[in-house]
């Protein structure tokens, strides 16, 4: 491969590029299905990630529709108490750890990444697929435990319960999660890595997309944080299995403890749930507006601010365990604080609509919904961080609402909106936009319904984690499960009609959207090895309402196309 790219606009490309698609693809260079579980190709290890990811939403789904079922009336229907507390326990356990964690760094962030900063592939292509094998092995663990009976004790492993009383498969559940957090780790220092060593020249860190700003923010945390949360599974495991005075007081342990190292990880694992949904939300927003994002460098450094500051809020989570009420003044403090650099990016996508040609599409849709859920979520946070409010609303569901706002709410519509976004990209066909745009409503309706009245019924006093509750919270519970069905028909729909688009979607070019980005100035899907040539980049990130700049790459076939590069 001879030549080199300058990147420039992309709409005066799209047509020829799309004439001139290449013979092979990441998609049919291969030797057959069985080529795919040996593949060091960081586009087909996101999409295994994006088929297992898939699987466990479902399965993490079907125990949040048995729950809401129960929860439609008052009284004990559907399942008695410790059937709920497994439901709930597994539902968490396979959402937040096999699906929210890893749903957007190790699909989009897998797929994106080497191609958005002019690499071939990620620095460590084995070590990524090892990643995905690890992933895989601690889901097949926390499959056997659901299977065979279930954990109990909450996602959050609370001792000494977890560590000493709990009957059910504390033991097997702990050695999943300790072994998917190897999986986090590793593609956390792969992102690191890449995003360091392999950008393309003059690809220089303010250049950068704001997506590969989250997810290097993102991967520092999964780096720094998630070594903390696999002890701490780990000696809970010791303890459970050796009896080991570690957390458990009647043998000189201390249950606070293992709050304090849990949350230690778990509340920075919020922003590895979220920040890169927020790079999506900048993209997307960039790139349907035609406009560049506002207050760029503002944008970027919130994100490594966010990281930063997340390490140091988690005694938030512990107000009523006794801690010193001037650490809890502290933590209060702290809290506030970081509300500040999401604020920053809320208030920032909403300056670049300002005046900007919105284009209504399925993505932007999934973008303008996930402001709207992510600013609910994040300004009821700040009620949960200030003492003397969360004396009240602590353990009820106005903290169960307030979470799924921010995870479900905004993280699931950015997963969407990204899935969306890129998906011309990764299979080179469009979904139909009608039902896109269909399904985003229906989600976004469907969402409220469900956990607007769970703030209603918490702030009333409503505890969480109960299967049976006084009649008079009777009303907003059935509006929820009501709403949760309308929720579940969203997120089921787009399965249908992404997977209909593999083989009858239209075809498209490199860049159907026009938008900016070293990803659409390639073919779609794109080749194995991403580029058909080196790569220079000559401009700035989002440089929409610029005269382009062109340089020419020679490609496999000897022919000349025009291509840019921001």
């Amino acid at each position: 491969m001879t030549g080199s790219t300058d990147m420039g606009s992309m709409a005066t490309t799209t047509g020829h590029a799309a004439a001139e698609a290449p013979r092979e693809t990441y998609l049919t260079n291969g030797y057959g299905w069985k080529s795919w579980f040996l593949t060091v190709d960081h586009k087909r290890i996101a999409i295994l990630y994006l088929i297992s990811v898939t699987f466990f939403f479902l399965i993490g789904g079907l125990f949040a529709v048995l729950m809401r079922l129960e929860l439609a009336t008052p009284r004990a229907d559907v399942v008695d108490a410790e059937t709920y507390n497994r439901l709930f326990t597994m539902h968490g356990v396979v959402m937040i750890f096999f699906f929210l964690v890893p749903s957007i760094p190790a699909v989009l962030g897998n797929f994106l990444v080497p191609i958005m900063i002019g690499a071939r592939d990620l620095a460590f292509p084995k070590i990524n697929l090892l990643s995905w094998y690890i992933y895989v092995v601690g889901g097949i663990f926390t499959l056997i435990v659901a299977v065979s009976g279930g954990v109990d004790t909450g996602w959050t492993f609370y001792t000494p319960y977890s560590s000493t009383y709990s009957n059910s498969q504390v033991a097997l559940t702990a050695v999943g999660v300790f072994i998917t957090g190897f999986s986090s780790i590793l593609t956390g220092l792969n992102f690191i890595v890449t995003i360091h060593k392999m950008r393309a020249p003059g690809l220089t860190w303010f250049r950068l997309p704001l997506f590969i700003w989250a997810q290097y923010a993102t991967a520092l945390i999964m780096v720094l944080g998630t070594p903390v949360l696999a002890t701490t599974i780990f000696l809970v495991a010791l303890e459970r299995i050796f009896r080991i005075g570690i957390f458990d007081p009647t043998i000189g342990g201390d249950p606070v403890l293992f709050q304090h190292l849990f949350w230690f990880y778990s509340h920075p694992a919020v922003y590895i749930m979220i920040l890169p949904g927020m790079g999506v939300i900048s993209e997307v927003i960039s790139a349907f507006s035609k406009k560049r994002v506002f207050g760029y460098s503002f944008v970027a450094f919130s994100s490594l601010a966010i990281a930063i500051l997340g390490f140091m809020v988690w005694g938030h989570h512990m107000f009523t365990t006794g801690q010193s009420v001037y650490a809890s003044m502290v933590f209060s403090v702290l809290t506030m604080l970081v509300a500040v650099p999401s604020a920053v990016k809320v208030f920032n996508w909403a300056a670049t609509l300002y005046k900007g040609s919105i284009e209504l599409t399925t993505p932007m849709l999934y973008a303008l919904a996930f402001m709207g859920l992510f600013t609910i979520g994040g300004l009821t946070g700040v009620f949960l961080g200030i003492m003397a409010v969360d004396r009240h609303l602590h353990d009820t569901y106005f903290v169960v609402a307030h979470f799924h706002y921010v995870m479900v709410g905004s993280m699931v519509m950015a997963f969407l909106c990204g899935v969306h976004f890129w998906w011309p990209k990764m299979f080179g066909r469009m979904y139909p936009e009608f039902l896109g745009r269909f399904a985003a409503i229906i989600v976004f309706v469907g969402f409220n319904l469900t956990f607007l009245p769970q703030f209603v019924v918490g702030f009333q006093g409503m505890p969480r984690r109960y299967h049976v509750y006084p009649e008079e919270f009777g009303v907003m519970n059935l509006l929820s499960s009501a709403g949760a069905s309308i929720l579940g028909a969203g997120y089921i729909l787009p399965m249908f009609y992404l997977a209909w688009s593999l083989k009858w979607g239209k075809k498209v070019g490199p860049n159907p959207w026009e938008a900016k980005g070293l990803e659409w100035q390639i073919e779609s899907p794109p080749i194995t090895h991403n580029f058909h040539g080196p790569v220079r980049v000559t401009e700035e990130a989002y440089a929409y309402g610029e005269e382009p700049t062109h340089g020419h790459a020679t490609n496999t076939h000897g022919q000349k196309e025009a291509t840019s590069v921001r």
